[in-house]
């Protein structure tokens, strides 16, 4: 129902279930192939509200503009028209247990476009190492906010709250419009990701999904993210990132104890507490994918060329 329902009449609850008072006979009859508002149902939101995750996954994509974005607003594309799926196999697939996807499971924009379709045969020659992106998604978040930054540390505290800006169960935050993506080499895979029990070294930031590839490998494209900075509670004796109880009795969200919500996570985790934890920084790299502008305004070559 989440996924085939029309949305004004099935919605999710706590835990995933129906949310109260919804009439599940008439969300059946409701269904039909997913919309872009079925999908964003999820993955606008995701991460806490509109946009906190991704940057170009928002909820002005419902119905967006040709300017926000040429497939989605000029040619009404649906999320199924790019991530296409089999036997409920939903093609675009990032990361997988051994870091390593089927480029068949993953959206390439020449599954449609050709790779020398431009005029100027100096921009053809970029494509094999300048992923289509990135010249063609120059910023994201152009019309809602997404969040840059993210403070754990301040959780807790008395502070007035405020969406964008703190609220007292997670922390601070920075939000941020027409993001410039940062740009890294990227094959398509990951060299690395951080699992629940992983040892760091704290002195410097910890990157919890490092793209594959550099300038060296055939396979790996300059490619636009967006990085998601963080500063979240680890353990200063064992070096590792400390996952804490947030609802339920004990949780943080009930008493706003973090050493107390380590303690009980740790028989659930698995993961060993010291008892002596502080705050690190953290980054995680989100592909921008979305969010393709109009071509008069792709990066031109200074943009790239220029000084500095």
């Amino acid at each position: 129902l989440a996924c085939h329902a029309d949305t004004g009449s099935y919605a999710k609850g706590d835990y995933g279930n129906p949310a109260e008072g919804i009439d599940l006979l008439a969300a059946a009859k409701s269904v039909r192939e997913p919309t872009r508002e079925n999908c964003g149902k999820c993955h606008f939101d995701g991460g806490g509200g509109n946009n906190v995750k991704h940057g170009d996954l928002d909820e002005s994509l419902r119905f967006p503009s040709e300017e926000q974005d040429v497939h989605m607003g000029a040619n009404n594309f649906l999320c199924t028209d790019c991530h296409q799926t089999t036997d409920h196999a939903i093609k675009g697939k990032l990361v997988a247990d051994n870091y390593t996807v089927d480029p068949k499971e993953q959206v390439q924009c020449t599954d449609c476009h050709a790779p020398d379709l431009h005029d100027d045969e100096r921009i053809n020659m970029h494509v094999d190492s300048v992923a289509c992106q990135t010249c063609h998604i120059p910023a994201i978040a152009t019309k809602d906010p997404t969040k840059v930054y993210w403070d754990w540390s301040t959780a807790g505290q008395d502070i007035p709250e405020d969406h964008f800006s703190y609220l007292k169960i997670k922390g601070s935050f920075v939000y941020d419009t027409n993001v410039q993506p940062t740009y890294a080499w990227s094959n398509g895979n990951l060299s690395y990701r951080y699992l629940l029990g992983d040892q760091f070294d704290p002195s410097k930031p910890l990157v919890m999904d490092q793209p594959a590839g550099d300038i060296s490998d055939p396979t790996a494209k300059i490619t636009p993210f967006k990085i998601h900075v963080a500063n979240q509670p680890y353990d200063t004796v064992n070096k590792m990132l400390l996952q804490p109880i947030t609802a339920g009795e004990g949780g943080f969200w009930q008493d706003f104890n973090w050493d107390q919500a380590f303690r009980l996570a740790e028989p659930i985790t698995g993961v060993p507490y010291s008892g002596n934890y502080d705050f690190t920084e953290t980054w995680m790299y989100w592909p921008t994918t979305h969010m393709v502008q109009p071509a008069e305004k792709a990066l031109q070559c200074d943009d790239c060329h220029g000084t500095g």
